[in-house]
């Protein structure tokens, strides 16, 4: 009976003393690794439109079904989106529509504090998917 006892002190004191292995957040930042996949960002032309040119391939390789894509096209004949909407509620950060973007218009970052107050805060629009997450 005290042979347990003492098998189990010694593993509780043998894990007080050793350094802790959680991350005390938000006063500690984890440093995410290059590839890990998080908020998407949308690039950009040189004139400032979005590089997208709307062959809604990320919209339907997604299988969270949570891009939106409404085109428009302007006198030259060229494509971008109206809206484009990313509900990141729902989103699984696969990644598919990265890789089946053929222009790279659209990419992945390593931001990881989504957080919203409501359903509708975690919908990234065409105007906040362009700027990079602070």
């Amino acid at each position: 009976m005290i042979r347990p006892l003492i098998k189990g002190l010694e593993l509780t004191l043998k894990h007080f003393f050793s350094p802790a292995v959680t991350v005390q957040y938000p006063e500690e930042r984890w440093e995410p690794y290059p590839r890990y996949r998080a908020r998407h960002i949308m690039y950009q032309r040189q004139d400032g439109r979005p590089k997208c040119v709307v062959c809604m391939l990320c919209a339907t390789v997604c299988p969270a079904q949570c891009i939106r894509i409404i085109g428009i096209q302007d006198e030259k004949g060229d494509q971008y989106p109206q809206t484009y909407e990313i509900d990141l509620g729902r989103c699984i950060f696969c990644g598919f529509c990265v890789e089946a973007c053929p222009v790279n218009a659209i990419g992945m970052t390593t931001h990881y504090e989504l957080d919203g107050e409501t359903r509708e805060a975690l919908i990234l629009d065409l105007e906040k998917i362009m700027k990079p997450p602070k």
